[in-house]
C-alpha cells in the first residue's frame, strides 16, 4: 500500500479563531485525513514576537486545539499538537537561520507589515520568523502546505532555504508545494470590506466562539453601499460589502451567486444582512457548543496534546538528526 503524502498546517493562537480561518482553511482540513498524513499545530512560538499575555495566550492555545476537534480534526486521524512541545522546531529553526540571507528576510512582506504596526518592538524573532517557519514546515517532509494566495511568499523562501540546503548536503529535505485550495472562501472584514476579516478589527470580525447574538449584531451593521435600490448582486469591484456578504452566504449555504440573487431580488439589504448573520450562527452553533464541552475535558485535551506531540516528536527529531550530522554535530 502507498504512504499517504504528508500535508502540514498551523495556526498562530494570538487570537480567537474567527469565520475567515474556517471557512477559508479549517472547514477543508477534515475531509484531507482521508488522503493525506496530516499535521496541524497551534504556532505558540511565533506569538510572541508580538507581545502577548502570557494567561491569554494559554488560554487561546487550548481553545484552538478544542476548536480544531470540534471542527471535526479526528485525533486519531491527525496529528494535532502545540508547537512549543517540539523542541525540535526551535533547534532546526536555528541551523536554518544560518542558511537563510539576509536580504531574503528584508524582502519578506510579513516583516514589513508587523515592524510598521508595532514600532516599539521590532525584535531579531520579527525578522528572522520565516526560518523558524521552514523548520516548521521541512521537519516533517511534508509533500504540501495549504496556503492562501498571498501566503505563497513563505513557502517560496522554505522551498529556497531547502534548496539551498540540499544543494550542499545532498538530499535531507523535501521541497514541499504550497497546496492552495480552490473551494476555500476569502472572507473579508464585515467593517472593512477591502481587507481580510482581521481579529484586528474585531467590529468587523466573527468570532467562532461568539454568542449568537453578538453576530447578528455584527451582520446587521455590515458595510454594503449606497446603492438606493438596495439591489442584491455580485459585484466585486463596485460592491464590495454586497460582495462579501454574498460570498459568506455561499460558503455557508452552497449556493450560486445567482441563487442568492433570485432568493433576495427586491428585498433589500434589511433582510439580505440579517439572513446572512442566521446562517452563520446555524453553521457555527454546533462547533461552539462542542467545543464547550471538549474544554471542560481537561484530561482529554491534554491527552490530545502529549500524544500530538509525541508522534510529531518522533517524526521531527529523525530529520533534526540528519540534518545535525549533515552539519556536523556530535550525535545527540
Amino acid at each position: 500500500m502507498e504512504a499517504k503524502k504528508v500535508m502540514l498546517s498551523g495556526i498562530q493562537p494570538s487570537g480567537d479563531l474567527h469565520l475567515g480561518n474556517y471557512l477559508g482553511a479549517i472547514k477543508n482540513w477534515a475531509d484531507r485525513a482521508e488522503e493525506f498524513d496530516c499535521y496541524y499545530f497551534m504556532a505558540d512560538l511565533h506569538t510572541i514576537t508580538v507581545r502577548q499575555d502570557p494567561a491569554l495566550l494559554r488560554k487561546r492555545t487550548i481553545t484552538q486545539l478544542a476548536q480544531y476537534i470540534a471542527c471535526g480534526l479526528d485525533p486519531e486521524k491527525n496529528t494535532l499538537f502545540i508547537q512549543s512541545h517540539v523542541p525540535a522546531h526551535a533547534q532546526l529553526a536555528w541551523v536554518l537561520e544560518c542558511y537563510t540571507m539576509f536580504g531574503e528576510l528584508s524582502r519578506m512582506t510579513q516583516f514589513k507589515d508587523k515592524s510598521s504596526k508595532h514600532q516599539d518592538n521590532i525584535n531579531a524573532g520579527l525578522f528572522t520568523y520565516p526560518s523558524l517557519m521552514a523548520a516548521d514546515i521541512l521537519l516533517y517532509q511534508p509533500d504540501y502546505v495549504p496556503v492562501g494566495e498571498d501566503q505563497k511568499q513563505h513557502v517560496e523562501i522554505t522551498r529556497d532555504i531547502a534548496v539551498r540546503f540540499n544543494n550542499i548536503y545532498g538530499d535531507v529535505f523535501k521541497v514541499p508545494e504550497p497546496y492552495i485550495p480552490k473551494a476555500g472562501a476569502r472572507v473579508y472584514g464585515l467593517t472593512t470590506p477591502g481587507d481580510k476579516m482581521s481579529k484586528s478589527v474585531p467590529e468587523g470580525c466573527v468570532f467562532m466562539m461568539d454568542d449568537p447574538a453578538v453576530i447578528a449584531k455584527k451582520f446587521k451593521r455590515a458595510v454594503t453601499d449606497s446603492d438606493r435600490e438596495h439591489c442584491v448582486y455580485y459585484d466585486r469591484e463596485n460592491k464590495p460589502g454586497v460582495a462579501n456578504l454574498m460570498n459568506i452566504y455561499s460558503a455557508v449555504t452552497g449556493k450560486s451567486y445567482e441563487e442568492i440573487e433570485r432568493e433576495f431580488d427586491g428585498q433589500g439589504y434589511g433582510v439580505f444582512k440579517p439572513a446572512v448573520g442566521e446562517a452563520v450562527i446555524e453553521m457555527l452553533r454546533p462547533i461552539r457548543e462542542e467545543t464547550e464541552r471538549i474544554l471542560a475535558d481537561k484530561a482529554y485535551l491534554e491527552s490530545v496534546y502529549k500524544a500530538g506531540a509525541e508522534r510529531a516528536g518522533r517524526v521531527a527529531f529523525k530529520t533534526l538528526r540528519k540534518v545535525y550530522k549533515k552539519v556536523g554535530f556530535v550525535a545527540p
